[in-house]
């Protein structure tokens, strides 16, 4: 079975299985879930209880250079409204650097996610228009499915990258930083 097999194994009877068509109907272009949606859920898959990493919110990146942040509350909101247990966050990758000091400017969504901070992170879903999976995986999989935490290129030597990844080894034991 093949890395993308696997993921979409394991994420379709999950929470980022049931949200993935409500996503897809928000119409956002170029969109992916991303990040610890994603990775928790295949920690926790491969890892169990002993893990103790969790959906907090669910990260939706888009690109749409000629959005704005209306763009996002819209389709958070409509997001939160089905599913009220849940949180989203959703971010047009265009405009991030704008309100967001410090931060570079992204030429699609893919560029943004790659540049999140770690590889097990920069993993993305999504549906597209005939409800077929899609994958994301700038880095691969092999991070994602071994447990390993490992900043992305932009982020090798980054305290905040530093800082989540000791959170990350403190809810699961199982887990291991990359060397």
């Amino acid at each position: 079975m093949n890395g993308n097999t696997r993921l979409q194994m394991i994420l379709v009877d999950s929470p980022v299985g049931m949200v993935l068509s409500a996503i897809a109907q928000s119409n956002l272009p170029n969109w992916w879930l991303a990040g610890g949606a994603v990775r928790n859920t295949v920690w926790r898959y491969i890892f169990g209880e002993e893990c103790e990493l969790v959906i907090n919110d669910f990260d939706i990146a888009f690109f749409d250079e000629q959005g704005n942040r209306s763009q996002e509350l819209a389709a958070k909101t409509t997001l939160t409204n089905q599913f009220p247990d849940y949180k989203f966050d959703v971010k047009n990758q265009a405009s991030f650097a704008r309100w967001r000091d410090g931060r570079q400017t992204y030429t699609s969504a893919e560029d943004g996610i790659a540049n999140w901070l770690h590889t097990a992170t920069a993993v993305g879903v999504k549906l597209d228009a005939e409800g077929k999976w899609q994958f994301l995986t700038p880095y691969g999989l092999d991070d994602l499915f071994g447990g390993i935490i490992r900043p992305t290129p932009a982020h090798i030597d980054n305290a905040d990258a530093e800082q989540k990844a000791s959170g990350f080894l403190q809810k699961c034991c199982c887990l291991r930083l990359a060397i």
